[in-house]
């Protein structure tokens, strides 16, 4: 049993350092605007919401509806019900696509608009949907949808980790928008990984929103900056832009970032966010690598009396950014930052909830490769209702989560701080 031990911390610590030395022989640089002082803005500031807009270019509208969708049991149904009802146009970008029955079910539903005259725009990024089977897209494209893909990988770029170049800047949105009217995002991807309640051991743990009113022409205008880049293709008019008309009474603002094209708005929004808290700061993301930056904003929160609570994943599907994720967790113990891992599922929800005022939901990690690689788009919204919801839903997770004590994290194995210390050189291709 020891030397099988022994053989397994052996092959675990070759792993890591194989990723290391392809993470430094990648030829990306993956890095952020320095972000030094931040400015004294509380939440509830009338100065708050200018301020994000300035940063992130997008603007903070009234007269929306936001419904909060948990897991596939209802962000599948309500997405084919809208694909179902479309009229005129579909726009659709998704990062993950692979086999399966729903996955089918959806090439199969856009198809069926495709042929009844709907314009459908179909973007699928290049590395994400490597596992999406051929028949898929030929069965949309045969009924007339438009299937691009987003920046696609040449055969020498999957074959060798030098020279990545551009290929390693992804579009990780994922937009739904119909008839110019309704839309959905989030982090939902379209495989039988996501389908269930969250709650099961294998299955994603996700939490997306549907939107209506005048926010969904910026959803729009994520996906139009994609397709554009991708085809050479301009679309507009009514269909894709419909007149904006209050649908409810959620002021939101879509926030979208391009680091290919040199902006960091996300990370910068996020960052402007937490240093507003001054009561709470619920965080569930998947991928938690913060830089130094953000660290200190989340530190600096609680050290001011804010309850900064963090739900992240207990299994996870890549285990190298666990490693790299718990090498931090000791400046946030010290400063009262709990953390709970989740262990009913594989959480890939991604939420911040501040002073049960302010939220936001979408497909942005907190770590380098969204904030400086990716392409990404998250909903934020200043609504007290859709925050408190939220709230609930993150309470109700922490029911299935376990909290880490830092006195049992600090006398964690060997092992595990060697693997910790092998992915520091690479957090920033994480």
């Amino acid at each position: 049993m020891e030397a099988q031990a022994r053989h397994g911390c052996r092959r675990a610590i070759g792993l890591f350092m194989v990723v290391v030395a392809l993470g430094l022989a990648s030829s990306a640089c993956a890095r952020v605007q320095s972000h030094f002082a931040l400015p004294d803005l509380a939440m509830g500031d009338p100065a708050f919401g200018p301020t994000i807009e300035a940063y992130t270019g997008t603007r903070v509208v009234g007269g929306n509806t936001v419904d909060v969708l948990l897991n596939g049991d209802e962000i599948f149904p309500a997405i084919l019900a809208a694909i179902r009802s479309a009229e005129s146009t579909i726009t659709y970008a998704q990062y993950f696509y692979e086999q399966g029955e729903m996955p089918e079910q959806i090439a199969v539903a856009f198809a069926e608009r495709c042929r009844a005259g709907v314009r459908a725009h179909i973007l699928l990024d290049g590395f994400g949907s490597l596992l999406m089977p051929a028949k898929y897209r030929e069965t949309m494209a045969d009924a007339g949808c438009e299937v691009v893909t987003f920046r696609p990988l040449s055969p020498l770029v999957l074959l060798s980790p030098f020279g990545l170049g551009r290929e390693n800047n992804r579009s990780h949105r994922r937009i739904l928008v119909v008839d110019g009217r309704v839309g959905f995002t989030g982090g939902v991807g379209v495989s039988p990984k996501w389908l269930g309640n969250g709650r099961r051991k294998g299955y994603w743990r996700q939490t997306d929103v549907r939107i209506e009113g005048p926010a969904v022409a910026s959803l729009q205008g994520a996906f139009v900056e994609n397709w554009l880049e991708a085809t050479g293709n301009v679309l507009g008019g009514s269909a894709y832009f419909s007149r904006p008309t209050s649908r409810g009474s959620v002021t939101a603002q879509v926030v979208h970032s391009s680091p290919a094209e040199g902006s960091f708005s996300m990370y910068t929004m996020f960052l402007l966010a937490m240093s507003s808290a001054r009561q709470s700061i619920y965080i569930t993301n998947p991928y938690f690598l913060p830089d130094d930056r953000m660290t200190r904003a989340l530190t600096e929160a609680a050290r001011r009396g804010v309850r900064v609570v963090l739900l992240l994943p207990g299994a996870i599907d890549n285990r190298i950014v666990r490693h790299a994720s718990r090498a931090g967790f000791g400046e946030l113990f010290e400063s009262g930052v709990k953390i709970y891992e989740y262990e009913a599922g594989l959480l890939h929800a991604k939420t911040m909830v501040i002073d049960g005022a302010w939220a936001t939901i979408g497909s942005t990690n907190l770590d380098t490769r969204s904030f400086a690689l990716n392409e990404e788009v998250n909903l934020v919204v200043y609504s007290h209702d859709v925050a408190v919801r939220l709230e609930q839903v993150f309470a109700d997770d922490l029911g299935y989560a376990h909290r880490l004590d830092p006195r049992t994290w600090r006398r964690r194995g060997v092992v595990d701080r060697l693997l910790e210390l092998l992915s520091l050189p690479i957090r920033r291709e994480l």
